[in-house]
């Protein structure tokens, strides 16, 4: 899936369709849900093609990452090359016969000839029209031969490549997005190849076949080839076939207007997965900045896309993805998985590895690895941590390591340390039911009156050095909800002792 290449969808069959010349980026991303989603709402099927016609810029593994990283998504294939289905095969490149016929087909009928022009001629042709200030086309130098002058060339082995016919008269079509459109392709280029010499089709032949062949009914694919679908439709008619319904989606842009880089590393759906992200905030914040739907709304699920996506409300304006919004988007999402009992497990699996990975190094002890724990943890942060990673930051260390702290350090900070280490105890052990925050934060300022001379900035900070080894990070409260009565009682003992 690209953003620069279809993507078609409908009761009949959908697919969106991708050049594997590189990794899946939001672009494709967006293109590639909207498909989805709107196969989804009519009960259609999702099918992914891969448009592998283009030899030179084919990227070994990229169609294999491509199919992952819709997996990844929650979006993936109903039919595809790794799934297989009744349409297939899925790669453009094992499809070579059908495309070789359908051209057959056009020659014999007359709307498309064989073409002798070497590259060095074509290459002649485009550099005089630039000097010209003219735009680039072929001049249809072949359109005219004569069946004997193509047997001919044919005979005395020139390459050639078969290119179709365009007529005047192009019929509008409605598109779904943009209303009726039309465009006169004769009368701004030259007749197009569908047919290469090394006997693998262009993208307009081989589109539009497959298309037909796969019950497409309707494409959806991005505002770039809005002006190249009359030339499809000519195609189509050519060949006798009914055309599917078009919809072209407006582009996806950044913030400011400016062109999703694809040389920009921070694009590709890899990255963002690799960086932590959950796959339903990338899913939700591509069709947050644009349209579709009745109104904006950070944090629906892919069902409530399914369910809201109305394709009339797909407007022509660009979408601006604000990336600096993520992690907000995140956020919702990581707090409704923490909510939910069965994804709150994954999230403890996947904790558990991060701190393995992060704090392996260091002196970890068992009980902080346990899901009791991790699970109280995740609890808590509820709402306050964008990504799951953020909880083996360093501001979050003392979860995962036991510090280190002297009893000289902490007598730095008051000498009621013996005091103080009593009072948070005796709080501690009076503890039966669940620590809150509030009655924390109200016990502490409780237990500070009882010190003859340390102020509560002070306690606070020698609590803080005692549970964490640390100056800053969480509330002191905090920390000991987080910890629990056990290991807060544990730590203090450790710190007065040593």
């Amino acid at each position: 899936v690209n953003s620069d290449t279809s993507g078609a969808a409908g009761a009949a069959g959908a697919g969106p369709r991708g050049a594997p010349r590189g990794f899946l980026h939001l672009g494709g991303l967006r293109t590639a849900l909207y498909n989805y989603i709107f196969a989804k709402k009519l009960q259609g099927t999702f099918i992914l093609r891969v448009e592998d016609t283009d030899q030179n810029r084919v990227v070994p593994g990229a169609a294999e990452g491509i199919e992952d990283m819709l997996d990844w998504a929650g979006i993936p294939p109903d039919e595809s090359p790794r799934r297989g289905g009744s349409f297939g095969p899925y790669q453009q490149s094992q499809r070579l016969d059908l495309y070789r016929r359908a051209s057959d087909t056009l020659l014999e009928s007359g709307a498309a000839y064989r073409c002798f022009c070497t590259p060095q001629r074509l290459e002649l042709l485009k550099k005089e029209a630039l000097r010209s200030q003219q735009t680039p086309r072929y001049d249809n130098r072949c359109r005219d031969l004569t069946p004997a002058e193509v047997s001919e060339k044919v005979a005395r082995g020139l390459g050639w490549v078969v290119r179709f016919r365009l007529e005047r008269g192009v019929q509008p079509f409605r598109d779904l997005v943009y209303g009726w459109s039309r465009h006169e392709v004769a009368d701004v280029e030259g007749d197009p190849v569908i047919l290469k010499g090394d006997g693998f089709p262009t993208y307009h032949l081989a589109n539009v076949v497959d298309d037909h062949y796969m019950g497409i009914s309707h494409v959806l694919r991005g505002t770039e080839w809005l002006t190249s679908t009359s030339k499809h439709l000519l195609l189509y008619k050519a060949f006798g076939w009914d055309p599917p319904q078009f919809g072209h989606l407006p582009l996806l842009l950044n913030k400011d207007g400016g062109k999703l880089s694809k040389r920009q590393g921070d694009i590709f759906v890899e990255s963002f997965a690799r960086g932590g992200f959950l796959p339903e905030a990338l899913l939700d914040i591509v069709t947050n900045c644009g349209s579709g739907f009745a109104e904006k709304q950070m944090g629906r699920t892919l069902e409530e896309l399914i369910l809201q996506f109305e394709i009339g409300r797909v407007t022509t304006h660009s979408a601006l993805l604000d990336l600096e919004s993520l992690p907000e988007f995140n956020r919702i999402h990581l707090t409704r998985h923490i909510e939910n009992e069965g994804l709150r497990q994954e999230l403890i699996r996947e904790l558990r590895l991060l701190v393995e990975h992060v704090y392996g190094d260091q002196q970890v002890d068992q009980e902080v690895l346990e899901k009791e724990y991790m699970e109280r943890v995740l609890l808590l942060r509820k709402g306050h941590i964008s990504l799951l990673k953020n909880l083996v930051s360093s501001d979050y260390s003392y979860l995962w390591v036991r510090p280190s702290v002297s009893r000289e350090q902490l007598q730095t900070i008051s000498t009621e340390v013996d005091e103080i280490g009593k009072l948070v105890l005796g709080l501690m052990t009076r503890q039966t039911a669940g620590l809150t925050m509030e009655e924390l934060n109200r016990d502490l300022r409780s237990l500070q009156k009882q010190t003859k001379e340390t102020k509560y900035s002070s306690m606070m900070q020698l609590l803080r050095l005692a549970l964490s080894g640390q100056q800053h990070g969480p509330s002191v409260a905090e920390m000991m909800v987080t910890l629990g009565p056990q290991e807060v009682c544990g730590r203090i003992h450790k710190a007065l002792s040593s």
